[in-house]
C-alpha cells in the first residue's frame, strides 16, 4: 500500500539573524515611535470643561462620544470613522505605488511587535545559532528556565499591550487603579485577556505565518505596483553566476553574489529575494543590510541586492541613465483623492450644526377635515440636542400661507430638550383649504436654538385632499 501523502507541510522554523545596518536601524526608529504613540497617548490630558472626560484621545462608548483633541464625535456621526478609513485606504494605496510594501515592512502592527518579540527572544536566547542550537537541544532545567524567561517576557509585553489598547475606551489612570486593585469589571478584564492572547499568539508564535497565510493585503497589493514602484530587488545582471568565494580571491567567471544566503538568514519570513519578487517578502530591506556588509567585506560594489524600480534595474542593466518618476498617473490619482476627501471632512467638521430635527407625519390618517373647512396634519417632531445642557428651541413651519402650528403640551412654540438626548413632539398643523389645492403640499419645519441661533431644517409634505 501507498504511503499517505499529506496535503499540508509543517512551514520549517525560521530564526531570523541579527543585522546592522541603514534599513534595520529605520525600522528601530519607526518601531519605538509607534510603541511610544500606542503606549502614551491614552495618557495624555485635553481640558474640556467640568463634566466631561479630559482623556486627549478616547472612545467613551458609556458615554457614546469620541474625543480626538479638541474634536468630538457623536453617535450619529459615525460616518466619520468610515471616512477615516477610506483615506487611510488610499493612503496606503499610495504609499504602495509609490514605495512598495513599505507599510508591510516598517508600519504594520504585526511587524512592530513581532520585531519587538524577536528582539527579546534575542536577549534572552541568543543570536540565530544559539537558537537553533537551544532548540535542538532536550530538555533540561536550564532550557526550561530560558524558555520561560522568553515567554514571561513575551506575555508581560502582550499584558501591557492589551491593557493599553482597553484604555483607548476607558479613563487611562481610572482603569489601571482598578485592574490593579482588582475593581475592574469583567468586561475590561475579559478585553484586557483577549488582547494579551492575541497580541503573544500573534506576534511570539505565528510570525511570518499572519503575513504570509492570514493577512490579505499581499494578494492584492501587486494591483498598486508598476514597473516604477520602489521595491526591494536583486541586480541578477550583476550578481549571476553566483558562486562561492575566498577571501581575497577573485574569480571573472562569477558575479558579485557570493551565495553566503545571510540575505536569506536575516529575513524575517525566509524569503530569497534573489528568487525574484515574492508575496512573502514584507519589504523591510533587511536582506539589502545583510548584502552590503558582505560587499564591504570583499570590496565589491554596494547595492547588489538595493531598494530600487524595476525600470531602474533593466535601464541599470542596459547601462543607460536612471531616471525615476514618483509623479504618476496613478499616484496623481491616488493624493488627489487623498486631497479631496481631507477637504471635504474639514468643511463637514466646521459646519456640523450641535442640533437636528425629524419630522414624521401620521400616517392614518393623512388629513383631517375640520368642521369649518380647514386641513389638518398630525406629525411627530424628533429634536436631537447634541450639546450637554438642557437648550430652548423654536419651532416655526414654512411653506403654505396662514399656516396654524400647535405643539401638543406645551404652551409656546418653544422647548426644551435635555442636554444629549432626544426630544420628542406631537405637532398639528392647520391650513385654510383655499390654501393646499394640491394633494401634497411641500413644507419646511424649522427649529433654531434660541440662545445661539443656530438652525435645522427638515423637508416634510402637508396633505389634503385636493381639488
Amino acid at each position: 500500500m501507498d504511503k499517505a501523502v499529506s496535503l499540508y507541510e509543517t512551514p520549517p522554523k525560521i530564526y531570523p539573524q541579527r543585522i546592522t545596518g541603514r534599513f534595520r536601524t529605520i525600522k528601530w526608529c519607526v518601531l519605538a515611535a509607534l510603541l511610544s504613540i500606542y503606549y502614551l497617548v491614552p495618557w495624555l490630558r485635553w481640558n474640556r470643561g467640568p463634566g466631561v472626560p479630559d482623556q486627549a484621545i478616547l472612545l467613551d462608548m458609556p458615554g457614546r462620544r469620541a474625543y480626538f483633541f479638541w474634536i468630538e464625535i457623536w453617535p450619529q456621526e459615525v460616518y466619520y470613522f468610515a471616512i477615516l478609513l477610506i483615506l487611510g485606504a488610499f493612503g496606503l494605496f499610495l504609499a504602495t505605488a509609490l514605495l512598495g510594501r513599505v507599510w508591510c515592512g516598517y508600519t504594520c502592527p504585526q511587524t512592530v511587535w513581532t520585531d519587538l518579540f524577536m528582539q527579546v527572544e534575542r536577549w534572552i536566547e541568543g543570536d540565530r545559532n544559539k537558537r537553533i542550537k537551544l532548540d535542538k537541544e532536550p530538555w533540561s532545567p536550564r532550557k526550561l528556565g530560558i524558555k520561560s524567561a522568553k515567554h514571561a517576557a513575551w506575555l508581560l509585553i502582550a499584558l501591557v499591550t492589551g491593557g493599553a489598547w482597553v484604555m483607548y475606551f476607558n479613563d487611562a489612570p481610572t482603569l489601571l487603579k482598578d485592574a490593579l486593585l482588582g475593581n475592574a469589571t469583567y468586561t475590561q478584564y475579559g478585553f484586557i485577556g483577549l488582547f494579551t492572547a492575541t497580541t503573544y499568539l500573534l506576534a511570539g508564535w505565528a510570525r511570518e505565518q499572519v503575513c504570509i497565510y492570514m493577512c490579505p493585503w499581499p494578494r492584492f497589493q501587486s494591483a498598486m505596483f508598476d514597473d516604477e514602484t520602489m521595491l526591494v530587488t536583486y541586480e541578477a545582471w550583476r550578481g549571476e553566476p553566483r558562486g562561492h568565494l575566498k577571501q581575497g580571491a577573485t574569480n571573472p567567471k562569477l558575479g558579485d553574489c557570493i551565495d553566503c544566503g545571510l540575505c536569506v538568514r536575516v529575513c524575517p519570513t525566509g524569503v530569497d529575494i534573489r528568487e525574484g519578487q515574492q508575496m512573502a517578502c514584507i519589504g523591510c530591506g533587511l536582506c539589502i543590510d545583510a548584502c552590503n556588509s558582505i560587499m564591504q567585506k570583499i570590496e565589491r560594489s554596494l547595492n547588489l541586492i538595493t531598494y530600487d524600480s524595476l525600470l531602474s534595474q533593466d535601464q541599470r542593466a542596459a547601462g543607460k541613465p536612471v531616471r525615476r518618476h514618483f509623479i504618476r498617473p496613478r499616484t496623481i490619482a491616488y493624493a488627489t483623492v487623498m486631497v479631496l476627501i481631507g477637504i471635504g471632512t474639514l468643511a463637514m467638521l466646521g459646519t456640523r450644526s450641535t442640533v437636528e430635527v425629524t419630522v414624521q407625519a401620521d400616517r392614518a390618517p393623512l388629513f383631517v377635515r375640520l368642521s369649518n373647512g380647514d386641513i389638518q396634519n398630525a406629525y411627530s417632531v424628533k429634536i436631537l440636542n447634541k450639546r450637554r445642557d438642557a437648550t430652548h428651541y423654536r419651532l416655526d413651519v414654512t411653506g403654505i400661507d396662514n399656516l396654524q402650528a400647535k405643539l401638543i403640551g406645551e404652551t409656546a412654540d418653544t422647548v426644551e430638550v435635555d442636554g444629549d438626548s432626544v426630544g420628542t413632539f406631537r405637532m398639528l398643523l392647520r391650513s385654510p383649504r383655499t390654501a393646499v389645492p394640491d394633494k401634497s403640499t411641500a413644507i419646511n419645519v424649522n427649529v433654531t436654538n434660541i440662545e445661539t441661533g443656530e438652525q435645522s431644517h427638515h423637508a416634510a409634505i402637508f396633505s389634503s385632499p385636493g381639488k
